[in-house]
Parts: C-alpha cells; sequence; structure tokens
C-alpha cells in the first residue's frame, strides 16, 4: 500500500471523526488502532495513530475558528484531489469503502458523515449506483441488505429464486453469504450471517463484518465443500456471456514421432471465466501440453471438445475461436507497434472497414498501456526498443485484438520483472472477467500471480499430469500426500502469501544416502504421482464427451482472399525492408561496390600502337574472367538476401498459420519483393561495370541472365530459409550450394577433364545440366560473341566454314585413317565406331549403289568407298570457299561503310573480344577430333557446331539448342532452362520438400541409431 494512501486515508477518518461530538476521540482512536494493527506491525501502528492524532487536531481547529460542514467538503475534496492522478481505480474504490468500513465499526453513520464519503466517491468518479450498493451493503444486515442485479447469496436453500440476484447452492451451510460485485472495478465484498466459523484464506470471517475478496481467495469451513474466488466470479461472467464455453479434454494423449515423451492420457474440463495455469518443472511438457489443446500437435487417441465441436474435426466451426501466443515474439521487429497491429487487423477482419480496424487499434494500444509505444519500433531483442513487458503485452495483444473466446499463452511471465509479470497475468485475468477462456503455462509464479488462477495443472516429468484442480488445494494435496505436518495449511497465516515453490519441491524431494546427500532418486517418481492423480482426482472428477454442440460465441474473425492477403503481406514486407535503413543501405551499395571492384580490377590495359595506355576491349583477356564472377556474384546476391527470409519470420508464420492464413500469399509476397530486389542489384550491377569494361550493346543482355541467376539464387536461399532452423545453418549451406556452382560451370575444371564417371566428350555431363552457373555463364559467353555488333554480320558465314574446314581437315581425315586401319587389324571396335560415322554421312551425302557397310561390304568395297569419302572431302573444300567468299563480300561491304581498314579494325576492338573467341573456338585444345563410346566427337569450334541431340543437350558453348526438329538460340534455351529451374525450386518452397525431407531424415536418425548402435556393438563383441 502507498503511504500517501495510508495518511489520505488517516486524513479521512480525522475528518469524519471531527464531526462528531466532543468526547468520541477515543472511540474513533481505537477502532483507527483495531484498523491499523490488522495490517501493520506496532512501529509503523504507532506511526499512524500518530499521524490520525496530528490530522484529528488539525482537523478542529483553522486559525481558532471550527470547520464549517461546507469547508469540511472543501477538506475532503482537496484530500481526493491529490490522489486522483496517483492511484488507480481499484485503489479509489478501496479507499471509499475503508471510510464505510470505519464509520460502521465506529458507529459513526449520520448523515453528515455519509456525506463526507458522498463527496470522496464522487471525487474518484465511482458510479453513484456502486456507491449506494456499498453503503447499504457495508451498513446493512443480514434483513437489510437489499437485493440488487449485482449481489450473490451463498446458502443451503434448495428452493430459493430472483429474477436479479446470484446464488450459489452449498448444503449443510447454516447461515448466508453476501457478495457484492462493484462492476467497475471487479471488486467483491462480502459478509456472513450464520453459525458456523468460516475462514477466508485461514483467517476467521467475523460476523456482519465486510471483506474485500482478494484474487485466490477460498472460503473454507470442515462442514462444507470450499467456495472458491472462480466460482464467485464465474456467476458474474454468465450474466453478460451468453454463449459461454465449455473445454472439454477426454482421454487426450500425444507421442512425438519416434519417442515415449509426450503427454500421458488425461481427462479435464474447464469453462469460460476461468484463468488456467500449466506448472511444473523444465522438461515436463508443460509447452506441449499447450500445443495438443490448442490443436497445433495431432493427437494418438482420445478428442478435444469446445461446446461439442471436435477441435480437429470440425475446424471450420471453430475458426475464430481460439487465440495462441508463444513464448517467443510474434513481432515484425522492423515495424512499430502501430504498424504490427495494423498489419494483424488487416489479416483477420476482412469484413470491417479501416475506420472500424483503426478504432480497433486505438482501443486496443489503450487497455494494453501500449499508448507511449504506439510509434516505436519493435526491435529485436539485442537492439531493444520496448521493454520486456511491453513486448510481451504487444504480442498478447496481436491475438487478443480478434476477441478469440479461447486463449492459450505459452510462458507469458517468462524473462519478464516481477512488476511487468504481475502487470502481463493482471492482462489476462482482466480477459477472463470478460467472459473468456485463458490456459496459459508458468514457472514459478509469485503468490500474488498465483492466487489469480482460477485452475491449476500440475506436470511431472514425461508429460504425466499430476494435478488438475484449485491453485490453494494444491498445495494441501501435496503436502497431504507427502505427510506433512500441518498439511491443511495451504498459505501463511501471517501475510497470506501462498508459497507456489513449495508444491515442485515436494514433487521433486530426492532421496538421501547415509551420508545425507541428496541422490538423484526421487522420493516418489513421476508414474507414482500420476497414479495417484488418476485415484484421487480424475476418478472422483469423470469426464464426460458433450452429448450436443452449443452455441459458439460470435466473432469478427474474417480473413482475406488470397489475392488480398498478398497485398498485405507485400505491404507488411516492403515497409519493415524501407525501415530497415541498415538493410536498405547495404543491399543497394552492394551490388554496385562489387561492379567496381570486378570491373576495375579486370580492367586490363593492353595498349595501342598510339597509346600505351588506351584500354582496348578487344585485347582485355579478363572479359571471360568477369563474365564467370558476375555469374557467381549474381548467385551470391540472390541466396544472401533470401537465405533468412523465411527463417526471420518463422514464428510468425506460426502463428498465422495457426490462423488458417494463406502460406501461398506469404510465399508470394517473399518471392515477389525478392524478384524486385535482384532485379535491382542486378541491374545496378550490369550498369556500373558494363560501362567500367566498355561492354556496348548487350546491356539487356547481361541484365537478363544474371537476374534469372540471382532468381533462381532466390529460390534456393528461400528453400535453405524455410528448411533450416538457425541462421548459422542457413548460412554454414551456402558453401555447399556455392562450391558446387563453381566446380562444375565449366570454367575452373573443364568438362571434358571431369572424373570419368560423370564427364562426357559429346555433351556437358548431367552434372553441369544441373548448374545454374553453367547456363548463365554459356549464355553469356555464347552472346558476347555471337551478337556483339560485329561478329553478328558474320557468325552465319564462319559457322559454315567452320563446318566445311572440320569436314574436310580433320573428320574425314580421321575416317580414312581409321578405315585403313581396320583393313589391316580387322578390329571390331573399330568397326563398330566406322559404321556408326558412315551412318552420319548417309544422312548428308548419298551412298554410291553397291555400298553396304557391313562387315563384308566395307572389307570388299574399300576402293569404291575411298574414293566417296575422297570426293567428301573435296565437296568440302568447295563449300569453304563458297562461304569464305560470301564473308569477303560483306567485309568489303563493311570497309566501304566504316571507311577503311583502320576504322574497320578499331570497330572490331570495341565490341568483339579476342579471349572469347578462343574459348568458343576451343583453340587451347590440342585434339580437335576425339573417339568416344564408338563414335567421333568434334572438339574444334564447338559453338559453330549443330547439336544433333532432341532433348536440348549439347557441348559446352553451342550456338544452339534442339529440341526435337526444332533450333533454339542458346541464349533463351539456357534463360528458359533456368527460369524453369526456378520453376521447380518454387515448388519445392511451396510444398515445403526439403523441410519434410531434412525431417524425415531426423526421424529416421532418431528410430534407427540407437539400435544400429547396439547391433554394431553386438557384431563388435561376438
Amino acid at each position: 500500500m502507498n503511504e500517501s494512501v495510508l495518511n489520505a486515508v488517516m486524513q479521512l477518518f480525522a475528518i469524519i471523526v471531527d464531526e462528531q461530538q466532543i468526547g468520541f476521540e477515543g472511540v474513533a482512536r481505537n477502532v483507527v488502532s483495531k484498523y491499523l494493527e490488522k495490517r501493520f506491525n506496532k512501529e509503523w501502528l504507532h506511526k499512524y495513530l500518530d499521524n490520525f492524532d496530528r490530522y484529528l487536531s488539525e482537523s478542529h481547529y483553522i486559525k481558532g475558528n471550527k470547520d464549517t460542514i461546507k469547508n469540511k467538503h472543501k477538506q475532503v475534496a482537496d484530500v481526493c484531489s491529490k490522489l486522483v492522478e496517483e492511484v488507480e481505480q481499484e485503489q479509489k474504490v478501496w479507499i471509499m469503502l475503508q471510510l464505510l468500513e470505519f464509520i460502521d465499526d465506529s458507529e459513526f453513520t449520520g448523515p453528515a458523515e455519509i456525506d463526507f464519503v458522498k463527496t470522496v466517491s464522487k471525487a474518484f468518479k465511482v458510479p453513484k449506483d456502486e456507491f449506494e450498493y456499498s453503503l447499504q451493503f457495508i451498513l446493512g444486515t443480514e434483513y437489510t441488505i437489499p437485493f440488487n442485479p449485482y449481489l450473490l447469496i451463498i446458502d443451503a436453500n434448495e428452493s430459493f429464486e430472483h429474477e436479479v440476484v446470484k446464488h450459489i447452492l452449498r448444503p449443510r451451510l447454516r447461515g448466508r453469504l453476501f457478495i457484492l460485485h462493484l462492476e467497475s472495478t471487479n471488486t467483491f465484498l462480502m459478509k456472513y450471517f450464520g453459525e458456523y466459523n468460516l475462514f477466508l484464506n485461514g483467517h476467521n470471517i467475523k460476523l456482519d463484518r465486510a471483506y474485500i475478496l482478494p484474487y485466490g481467495s477460498v472460503i473454507r469451513s470442515h462442514r462444507i465443500d470450499p467456495i472458491y474466488y472462480s466460482q464467485i466470479v464465474s456467476v458474474f461472467i454468465e450474466r453478460k456471456n451468453h454463449s459461454d464455453i465449455r473445454f472439454v479434454a477426454k482421454n487426450i494423449e500425444f507421442k512425438f514421432p519416434g519417442s515415449n515423451n509426450g503427454v500421458f492420457p488425461v481427462n479435464f474440463h474447464v469453462e469460460s471465466g476461468q484463468l488456467i495455469g500449466i506448472m511444473g518443472g523444465s522438461g515436463t511438457g508443460k509447452s506441449t501440453l499447450l500445443n495438443v489443446l490448442n490443436g497445433n500437435l495431432p493427437l494418438n487417441q482420445g478428442d478435444i471438445f469446445i461446446n461439442g465441436y471436435n477441435l480437429h474435426k470440425d475446424k471450420e466451426e471453430l475458426e475464430g475461436v481460439i487465440g495462441y501466443v508463444p513464448q517467443d515474439d510474434l513481432l515484425v521487429e522492423e515495424l512499430t507497434v502501430y504498424q504490427n497491429l495494423y498489419f494483424n487487423a488487416k489479416l483477420c477482419f476482412d469484413n470491417l472497414d479501416d475506420e472500424t480496424i483503426e478504432n480497433i487499434i486505438d482501443d486496443t494500444i489503450e487497455n494494453f498501456d501500449l499508448v507511449e509505444a504506439r510509434d516505436l519500433k519493435v526491435g529485436d531483442p539485442i537492439n531493444k526498443v520496448l521493454s520486456g513487458g511491453q513486448r510481451k503485452r504487444l504480442n498478447i495483444a496481436l491475438e487478443l485484438m480478434r476477441e478469440p473466446s479461447v486463449l492459450f499463452v505459452d510462458e507469458p511471465t517468462s524473462g519478464l520483472s516481477s512488476m511487468d509479470s504481475e502487470k502481463v497475468m493482471l492482462l489476462l485475468k482482466r480477459q477472463v472477467l470478460k467472459g473468456k477462456l485463458v490456459m496459459c503455462n508458468i514457472h514459478q509464479p509469485s503468490s500474488d500471480i498465483f492466487k489469480l488462477l482460477d485452475k491449476l495443472i500440475i506436470m511431472d516429468q514425461g508429460g504425466k499430469v499430476i494435478y488438475f484442480g484449485n491453485p490453494i488445494d494444491a498445495v494441501v494435496y501435496f503436502k497431504t500426500q507427502s505427510l506433512y505436518v500441518k498439511a491443511d495449511e495451504s498459505e501463511c497465516l501471517t501475510c497470506g502469501n501462498v508459497n507456489s515453490e513449495q508444491i515442485l519441491r515436494i514433487v521433486e524431494s530426492r532421496m538421501m544416502n547415509e551420508y545425507g546427500k541428496q541422490i538423484r532418486k526421487r522420493k516418489r517418481g513421476s508414474d507414482e504421482w500420476y497414479e495417484l492423480y488418476k485415484e484421487n482426482i480424475e476418478s472422483k472428477n469423470p469426464v464426460k464427451e458433450p452429448k450436443r454442440k452449443r452455441l459458439i460465441p460470435i466473432n469478427h474473425f474474417s480473413i482475406p482472399k488470397r489475392a488480398e492477403q498478398l497485398k498485405i503481406y507485400l505491404a507488411r514486407d516492403v515497409k519493415a525492408k524501407i525501415s530497415n535503413k541498415q538493410y536498405i543501405l547495404i543491399t543497394l551499395l552492394e551490388a554496385p561496390i562489387l561492379a567496381v571492384i570486378l570491373g576495375y580490377f579486370t580492367k586490363y590495359i593492353s595498349g595501342s600502337d598510339g597509346d600505351a595506355n588506351a584500354y582496348v576491349f578487344s585485347n582485355n583477356e579478363n572479359i571471360p574472367s568477369f563474365i564467370f564472377m558476375a555469374v557467381v556474384v549474381s548467385l551470391f546476391l540472390g541466396l544472401i538476401i533470401s537465405a533468412e527470409e523465411i527463417l526471420h519470420d518463422r514464428r510468425i508464420m506460426k502463428r498465422e498459420s495457426f490462423l488458417n492464413l494463406s502460406r501461398f500469399s506469404y510465399l508470394n509476397s517473399k518471392v515477389i519483393v525478392m524478384l524486385v530486389i535482384s532485379a535491382i542489384q542486378t541491374l545496378l550491377f550490369v550498369l556500373i561495370a558494363n560501362t567500367i569494361l566498355e561492354i556496348k550493346g548487350l546491356t539487356l543482355e547481361y541484365w537478363l541472365v544474371l537476374y534469372t541467376a540471382s532468381a533462381c539464387a532466390n529460390m534456393i536461399g528461400l528453400n535453405l530459409s524455410a528448411a533450416l532452423n538457425t541462421v548459422v545453418a542457413v548460412y554454414v549451406s551456402i558453401p555447399f550450394i556455392l562450391v558446387p556452382q563453381l566446380l562444375f560451370s565449366g570454367v575452373i575444371v573443364n568438362f571434358t577433364k571431369l572424373h570419368p564417371a560423370i564427364t562426357s566428350q559429346k555433351h556437358v555431363p548431367f552434372v553441369g545440366d544441373l548448374m545454374t552457373s553453367r547456363w548463365a555463364y554459356e549464355a553469356l559467353i555464347v552472346e558476347q560473341f555471337r551478337n556483339n555488333d560485329f561478329e553478328t554480320q558474320f557468325f552465319e558465314l564462319e559457322q559454315k566454314m567452320s563446318e566445311a574446314s572440320f569436314r574436310s581437315s580433320f573428320y574425314i581425315p580421321e575416317i580414312k585413317q581409321r578405315y585403313q586401319n581396320w583393313l589391316r587389324t580387322g578390329d571390331d571396335k573399330q568397326l563398330i565406331l566406322l559404321q556408326n560415322e558412315f551412318q552420319k554421312i548417309t544422312d548428308l551425302y548419298s551412298l554410291p549403289e553397291g555400298l553396304e557397310f557391313t562387315k563384308n561390304g566395307l572389307t570388299n568395297s574399300s576402293v569404291e568407298l575411298l574414293q566417296w569419302i575422297e570426293k567428301i572431302k573435296q565437296n568440302g573444300w568447295l563449300d569453304y570457299k563458297k562461304e569464305s567468299d560470301k564473308r569477303d563480300q560483306v567485309y568489303t561491304n563493311l570497309l566501304a561503310q566504316y571507311g577503311g581498314k583502320k576504322e574497320l579494325f578499331d570497330y572490331k576492338q570495341k565490341h568483339h573480344n579476342e579471349a572469347i573467341e578462343q574459348i568458343v573456338l576451343n583453340r587451347r585444345e590440342a585434339n580437335k577430333i576425339v573417339a568416344f563410346k564408338g563414335e567421333l566427337i568434334q572438339l574444334k569450334d564447338p559453338i559453330f557446331q549443330i547439336p544433333q541431340d532432341k532433348l536440348g543437350r549439347a557441348q559446352l558453348f553451342a550456338s544452339q539448342k534442339r529440341i526435337g526438329n526444332y533450333l533454339i538460340d542458346t541464349f533463351w534455351f539456357n534463360v528458359v532452362i533456368v527460369w524453369l529451374t526456378s520453376l521447380f525450386f518454387y515448388g519445392t518452397l511451396y510444398f515445403d520438400v526439403l523441410r519434410r525431407f531434412i525431417l524425415m531424415i531426423e526421424i529416421l536418425w532418431i528410430k534407427l541409431l540407437p539400435e544400429g548402435h547396439i547391433r554394431i556393438k553386438r557384431k563388435r563383441q561376438s
């Protein structure tokens, strides 16, 4: 109690006493002394008694004249005005009740004294009807207390009926208990008239004396069943909430996959207007039970009913009824308190207009004491902006703003100070008083918090429930079972505190060894406590399955359609990212800085004839390396920006999935935002890097390829973010993605030089086809060579020249040589190769009559066959000359267009790169043709080769890919392939394939590892 409040009470007592005739001071002083004696020690009693005497003497005389009634009322108003902004309304009502109690005890019940108290009630804004009811209740007797809608009578009268007065039947109670409910502050006054001794929280109840019932109160007697505070409250709640909640857990059981841990079978039922606490030691399954009860975890057996509706079978009917606040924060840390509430409301109230939503948000901010924090950014636990209490209240507000009828809260007081813990629990208690059912697990509650609970569930190791019932009775139950002395004492008789930790100490008490030290073995194991619970509690309170369905409370919960959810998610994500200035700065600067680094350091200055420091694009040997690094950068940027996106929102996603919000819309919002960011990053990279390196005419093509690669990396990163549980795991996994992209890109290691098990001379190996880096790098290299402004005018002619040249210079001579060798040796492998190659030639040139490719035909017709292939060789040279002449003509036209050889050469040097030409023509390869798996493979000029495989497979740097009978430019083919890869990863993201796969591996590991270990051990022993 605040000292200023107590001094104000003493001062008001003095004013009331002063109105009496002289001589009453002694009687009043005795009443005040007894009042103080019940609440304080002797030191404080004398102190405040002296204050009372001083206030009394000051009240008698002011400047030598006796105060008038008018001045005394002014005195009363002055005292109250000092407290108006200092104390809460509950304390103000308490002061008024103390004054009425003082008047009743001292018998100063004249009109003037009553008027003083009325002045106090007006100053404190106490409703007029509540003051009148309180006055009549405190000063009244059993037969004069008027009946009213806020009155409850508890007696043994089975035939009691009244239109407005509430009633609780207690057989064998000889007398009557009157309970008055002051609705403005949820205060309950009690008076008892009867024969038996009753005890309020262990203290004897005096007849005809008004008591204020604190939270968790119990009225006991050995002749009647206990009367609990929660029973009294529930009577008044039912009056306001016609569609109340009946929550039934019937023989429910849950086991984790591959484990015997979970929740053992349990039965109980609870109702709206109750605050249910779940207590237990660490690892006893409190959170598991909470998640079983709210439907997050599936049942192995049993059923859960809410008003007769099955929690798992009737999900549509129960939509919006259940709220869940997990232990972890569910906040978007980059948004303000208001923005968190706003986007939550938009996702929960599709049927409400913006003005109504704004009103709901304003009311929520005020009701949850978040007014000062309204426009503050939430922040993360490291960079704190909100206090722990504010964060917890905001988490609860996100759920309660949609008014669920059943609320589950996981560890609401975890990590909070004692004051913040009490604030949060009082907040939950207020929801209970509105007719809601609230269940929470709680660790080491203080006495005040413990008394707020209406029902208590205690759990022991292995997920076994060992108590269900009234919290105060729990202390008595466990002390009785453990044969404690004075086991019926549930709280301290002096201070009224309940030691909740005593329950867990009893449950977990351990045995002693011969040296008097505790050992690991407990005096009573969890199995024994569980059996005692089933025998003493569950068997005496049988739970029946509901026979009919009851009305579900109306709620305004209505989720938007998928398209609307997508818009809300997009707006939320964009606002969150924009508000994170560090993120925006790094995201926007990362690509340009890398572009400057790559562009500057790969800008090889070869010089020209006239200027040794001139930069010549054609002579820059680093362009292929730059292209490769550009692809790597795009993959890296795409992975980095997406790697935490879903993991960062994992807890929020759990809640939103609990609300049946669309995961499809959420994922699409993430994908869209990532694609937009990647588009901006790659555009900035290309514009800067291409400008530095003077890559001309292909800006759009470079951007499209790098953006495509980055988009694919986005999808991979989102998959990692969705599948893995920690940031560390995500970033440790990134090298497993990037290293294969580097190794199997065809740049670091030539595809033809890989391990023989995976390499191929004919096509890019399958492992290379899986790499985004290969498709992107090939697309840029081919595009840079083929479609630069210079080469594009010669490419088709040079392609035909290359084909003719290779045929006449390498292919036909190689066949001729192998044929002649075969004629001498008769090797079967050579025969197969020759038959394959001759067959290829016949697809282009008609075979002379009489020639066959059988073994005998090749042997007997050697002269004719050699003449035929020689003719093909000569035709090849003719084709080469024909295309060469055409090329020369184009060159002559360009000379005329640009004015001379020097100008045309300069033009070529600005667009055509020699290093890229060397790569795509494979000039570093000594072997121009090789034998591979029964056929000859061309290694010369891969960019000029036309692939024959009809499924799109080809050698690296092929300028075209074949699908069926259609040829598609490599640039567009590769871009499409990478987008199809992105689409594949989008599918794995949507169906959560990677996470399911990892979970399956973990389950198999848990199941098989112990048995496998035992088998290995036995095998070694044998």
